[in-house]
């Protein structure tokens, strides 16, 4: 469920970078029963996974040298995916969010494709920066909120949310764990990345925008031709909300200009929102801010799919995939890693697709990262900002129609995929 602060400021008894099933009860007895009653359904599959991978490595069905070279690689992920969603999570609690909504809804001046463009813009800079966890947990919360506020649609503010919560997750590092990983298995910087995937960046994001404006705004989607534009948005702190502003964008210009490990520019930018909140509002610094599912769940999926590729994944995708390195090539891991993320989620898609390709086949790897990141669009399930995105959409009582939501993601799945690959094989 969504509630209203006294503020304004749209909260949620479980935001998906927070909780994540790690309240705490007091007392004994059924305290404990019933906090394990209340776990998420993705909290069983995270600590499931992390089970069944820590069984591969005891039963020897993963090699040690294989798991402990594994969890080298998963730690940087793990303390950069935690830090930055702290830090995004008490931003928004400081309404940087609900000020940077509130003026988009003031600054389309009340026509619908101004404010389009704008929340377009809005939710794509919100994903290159912070992530697309972070815009699937905090934006959506924030965008519904608005659409309430003002007296709009809320399902066109919904799918701008979700679809470019994955489709604007192309450009940087920080954008996607799945950038992550391609970026350091072909020893690209912050800078390096987006030199290579500026124009893939910008031909999904456009194709997005176009198919956001078919499908769900224009007039006879939204239901109206004005919206009535909302007053300023009045901080309850205006102190924590220009430190948090300025983390963030001290966070961004590290990542983008310094040669220093995303880990440590996120930790530093979470060290000083944290310390901010403790001054002024320490009350709402508790254990529920850290995003523990996320934290069981990659190490765990990293250890299975590990596994799983070791006894035949391998040999099949291997097959699937190829290592052409051409256009063909590219076109064809693409389509290979955007239909395996819709069956299965995106970040073990990736992980299995990537074991397989040649070291040096640069080029298919990108296609690769196109094909989980602006691919997963047709089912709920195909990546976790997705699912959280459900989540949020569902404790607003906004519903969103299935059947529509995967005839019109899988159009935008095959377009976007197809012009960031075309767009790719350009740059290249």
């Amino acid at each position: 469920m969504v509630r209203d602060s006294p503020a304004g400021t749209p909260e949620t008894a479980d935001l998906g970078g927070s909780g994540y099933g790690a309240g705490s009860v007091e007392g004994s007895g059924e305290a404990p029963r019933q906090s394990v009653r209340r776990l998420h359904p993705l909290d069983w599959l995270a600590v499931g996974l992390l089970a069944l991978g820590l069984l591969a490595v005891v039963t020897g069905l993963l090699p040690a040298d294989a798991a402990a070279e594994e969890m080298r690689r998963t730690g940087p992920l793990v303390v950069f995916l935690g830090t930055v969603i702290v830090m995004a999570e008490l931003t928004g609690r400081a309404q940087v969010f609900d000020v940077v909504s509130g003026w988009v809804a003031r600054a389309g001046r009340g026509r619908y494709p101004l404010l389009f463009g704008l929340c377009v813009l809005f939710a794509s800079l919100t994903t290159v920066t912070l992530n697309l966890d972070t815009t699937a947990v905090l934006l959506t919360p924030v965008m519904l909120a608005l659409a309430s506020r003002v007296g709009i649609a809320a399902v066109p503010l919904a799918m701008t949310t979700v679809w470019l919560a994955n489709t604007a997750s192309l450009l940087l590092p920080v954008s996607n764990l799945t950038n992550l990983l391609a970026a350091d298995r072909v020893a690209l910087s912050s800078s390096g990345l987006a030199a290579v995937m500026w124009l893939p960046q910008l031909a999904a994001i456009a194709v997005t925008a176009v198919c956001l404006w078919v499908f769900y705004w224009r007039r006879g989607r939204r239901g109206a031709d004005r919206y009535t534009p909302p007053g300023p948005t009045v901080a309850t702190d205006p102190v924590l909300l220009r430190i948090c502003s300025v983390a963030c964008a001290g966070f961004l210009l590290a990542i983008l200009v310094a040669d220093v490990p995303l880990w440590s520019a996120s930790l530093t930018a979470m060290v000083v929102v944290v310390v901010a909140f403790a001054a002024r509002r320490g009350e709402e610094l508790r254990l529920s801010l850290v995003p523990w599912r996320l934290l069981v769940l990659v190490p765990g999926m990293f250890l299975v799919v590990e596994t799983v590729g070791a006894h035949g994944l391998h040999t099949a995708l291997e097959s699937l995939l190829g290592s052409d390195d051409g256009f063909l090539g590219m076109l064809r891991t693409a389509a290979v890693g955007a239909g395996l993320s819709n069956v299965v989620n995106n970040l073990p898609a990736y992980l299995a697709a990537e074991a397989v390709i040649p070291v040096g086949n640069h080029e298919q790897l990108l296609a690769l990262l196109i094909g989980v990141n602006a691919g997963p669009l047709v089912t709920p399930w195909a990546s976790l900002a997705t699912l959280l995105w459900f989540e949020r959409c569902r404790w607003h009582g906004t519903r969103i129609g299935l059947r529509r939501f995967v005839g019109t993601g899988l159009v935008l799945s095959v377009t976007g995929t197809l012009a960031a690959v075309s767009a790719l094989a350009l740059v290249g």
